[in-house]
């Protein structure tokens, strides 16, 4: 199994005709996601390659069964184009767009969990189950069909913690890139209970960043509800404080966010924390057996 998404997922790009979705569209096409339709208001009619352009997730609609939407416009577009997914009732929303607006995204977060819809993101790769699909941008040739799941802050994080998993024969079940902004859809609490639920998940590492307390909450949940074995690594150790470093949710301010207070939590709650990456499939193996 998987989570979010499998072989039977139909999905939408909005935003298609523009540089970055038309680009990935194409790659996502061509790893296997079943990318049906596209939208990009006043291009209706038109076509990328096979697949079919229309005004609006509405019209597409009509024409198609939309599993997920993925987005790829411009920032001060971004949130619009939420809130049209959520009232088109899509199911799953991920948003690759970065550089929305803090409170516009606020906004569209709690438009979306009024629908009760799931987003993912923004600022982020999307996610991938190797194997059956992907949504976003997240390199399919460097995973491997397998039974580990990875949540994570950081899109380029991703890539090195899975190709390590991947070079050590450890498959990824689901790939999951939640998001760096302060505010994001899905956190690593709501991907932790999918895995969690999910039979052929058997570990999960989580990746982590300077900021916020996301990560604290997540090993609070671990402690109490997670049977399966969790790997954990925190980007950052070195940052100064007051500094954001990469993602808008990376700075460390008010004496909070800390890498330190980060390990800490992870630690009490018997999730080993790897110092770099390439540590992790051992660390998981060690878990495992």
């Amino acid at each position: 199994m998987s989570i979010l998404i499998d072989e039977n997922t139909q999905v939408l790009v909005q935003g298609i005709t523009g540089r970055d979705g038309s680009f990935h569209a194409r790659q996502m096409v061509k790893d296997g996601t079943k990318v049906v339709a596209g939208v990009t208001p006043g291009k209706g009619g038109q076509k990328l390659d096979k697949v079919p352009v229309y005004d609006s997730v509405r019209d597409a609609q009509k024409d198609h069964r939309i599993d997920a939407t993925v987005i790829f416009v411009p920032a001060k577009f971004a949130a619009v184009a939420v809130r049209e997914a959520a009232d088109a009732k899509v199911p799953l929303i991920i948003t690759i767009t970065e550089g929305v607006p803090v409170l516009d995204m606020l906004s569209a977060y709690h438009y979306v969990r009024k629908q009760g819809l799931r987003m993912i993101g923004p600022n982020c790769p999307g996610l991938i189950s190797p194997g059956k699909s992907k949504i976003g941008i997240m390199p399919y040739h460097i995973h491997l069909p397998g039974n580990i799941g990875v949540i994570s802050r950081s899109g380029t994080l991703t890539y090195e913690v899975v190709y390590n998993l991947t070079m050590h024969d450890m498959g990824q079940s689901t790939c999951v890139g939640i998001g760096g902004d302060p505010v994001v859809g899905t956190s690593f609490i709501d991907a932790l209970e999918l895995f969690e639920a999910d039979p052929d998940t058997s570990g999960v590492v989580v990746i982590g960043e300077i900021g916020g307390d996301d990560e604290e909450k997540a090993a609070d949940f671990i402690k109490a509800k997670m049977t399966k074995p969790v790997v954990g690594f925190i980007s950052g150790r070195t940052a100064p404080p007051g500094k954001r470093m990469g993602h808008a949710g990376a700075i460390i301010s008010g004496g909070t966010g800390t890498a330190e207070a980060k390990v800490k939590a992870f630690e009490a709650a018997g999730v080993p924390v790897a110092d770099k990456p390439d540590e992790i499939p051992d660390l998981m193996k060690q878990q495992l057996a």
